[in-house]
């Protein structure tokens, strides 16, 4: 008897600059939240707990040189991961599409979501106080397996539901656009901050 996996969804985590100054990174989100008029009313419109610079800013690395070096970083991290994804790119490389600053206070919450018009989608993470959430994937199959009977508890990583990722200050993580993803309730006392884009290709 022969049992192969087929399709799987891969993950990619690595640090993502270790020269990048965090400090200056986490004073840069900080301030720009404090600012940013715009960001504030669509959240507070739209209900979204803390801070998103989502639906009002378009140009980070402009704003602050320490974004555009997120930015140099994350292309080199991009570039590896489609690599391992087999990609044929041709002569057109994934390129950054957006990115945008989040800051979940204690209660805040990001249910959960997918990003289908890109092609790699991430996050970098600025400041991860003591308790706070882990990301949360689902595996892009739930919504096909009504009849499925649960699975076991000591069942490996990659037949569970759902997986729990908790990456560290520094850490960036990727994964294919199309994996259904959420933020669950920031138990702890400070903000969660961290830095989310899309990649795409053309």
């Amino acid at each position: 008897m022969t049992t192969r996996t087929l399709f799987p969804t891969h993950l990619y985590q690595a640090a993502l600059d270790p020269a990048l100054n965090q400090a200056e990174l986490e004073a840069s989100c900080l301030a720009i939240a404090e600012d940013d008029e715009a960001g504030q009313d669509w959240c507070e419109e739209n209900q979204f707990p803390g801070y998103t610079s989502y639906a009002s800013l378009t140009d980070l690395p402009w704003r602050f040189p320490i974004f555009a070096d997120v930015v140099k970083a994350l292309d080199i991290h991009v570039a590896k991961f489609a690599e391992a994804l087999a990609f044929d790119l041709g002569d057109r490389p994934l390129k950054l599409e957006d990115i945008w600053i989040n800051i979940l206070p204690e209660g805040g919450i990001h249910t959960g979501h997918l990003h289908p018009h890109s092609v790699i989608s991430g996050t970098t993470y600025v400041a991860m106080p003591e308790g706070t959430s882990a990301l949360r994937l689902e595996d892009p199959r739930h919504a096909m397996m009504m009849a499925a009977p649960p699975r076991r508890k000591d069942a490996g990583e990659e037949l569970q539901p759902f997986v729990y990722v908790k990456p560290a200050v520094g850490d960036v993580l990727l994964w294919e656009s199309y994996l259904r993803h959420e933020v669950p309730m920031n138990m702890a006392e400070d903000d969660r901050i961290s830095i989310s884009f899309n990649y795409s290709w053309g």
